[in-house]
């Protein structure tokens, strides 16, 4: 049976347009993005099976071209559409980090900080550098390490946080395990740049680990 064939209510782009794209399952997600099915299958069976294959939507997401076409119903057209729309929310969030004060926009921050970092198989430190307003100078990955840690060199954050002309930074870095919660290194080295940085008057705002679920907060958590 055709998915034109199912109940309005049933089908993945009427169920988005009538209530939001909120409701839809991964697979009905992917379905309304794949368009189309593969002989016996409509596109909610192929994105199913789909999410079978790739183990969850974020495996399928940051998988590289080679692993991605050669999946069923899958092609180099479909992974330049997925690239281009993946850049696009980027962007979007990006974009609404930087209209106005971060600290207004906690849930963009963790959005933009989460696009950035997730995907990476290795450990990267990354920082937003603000101004006293608390608008964005600049976000740069400064360090990059193993799957288990990235060395932190505190004469660095501060070079490039003096050259941004940064009256504040909100540090972020990514737990390739999945696990967000902080470890006791993680703890040390955001201690060691706050005593750092405040030195030349720059406040430590935050510092985010990015992991599978919710970035963890040092500052929520009480640990600034």
């Amino acid at each position: 049976m055709s998915i034109q064939d199912w109940p309005e209510g049933d089908r993945p782009r009427e169920k988005l347009l009538a209530q939001g794209a909120e409701i839809l399952s991964d697979a009905e997600l992917l379905a309304i993005f794949l368009r189309t099915g593969i002989k016996g299958k409509t596109a909610v069976d192929l994105a199913r099976d789909l999410l079978t294959d790739f183990g969850s939507l974020r495996e399928l997401l940051l998988a590289d071209c080679d692993n991605f076409t050669r999946a069923k119903g899958l092609g180099t057209a479909k992974y330049a559409q997925l690239q281009a729309v993946l850049e696009m929310a980027r962007r979007h969030t990006f974009e609404e980090l930087d209209r106005g004060d971060i600290l207004t926009s906690p849930e963009a921050t963790r959005a933009y900080l989460s696009q950035q970092l997730r995907h990476y198989q290795y450990e990267v430190f990354a920082c937003l550098f603000l101004d006293n307003q608390h608008h964005i100078l600049e976000f740069e990955e400064l360090f990059r390490g193993t799957i288990d840690s990235a060395s932190v060199y505190p004469r660095e954050v501060i070079k490039k946080a003096l050259a941004h002309n940064a009256a504040a930074v909100i540090f972020a870095h990514n737990h390739p395990s999945g696990i967000s919660e902080p470890s006791q290194a993680d703890k040390l080295i955001t201690d060691k740049l706050k005593q750092a940085l405040a030195l030349i008057d720059i406040r430590v705002l935050d510092h985010f680990i990015i992991g599978d679920g919710m970035p963890y907060s040092f500052a929520e958590n009480g640990l600034l």
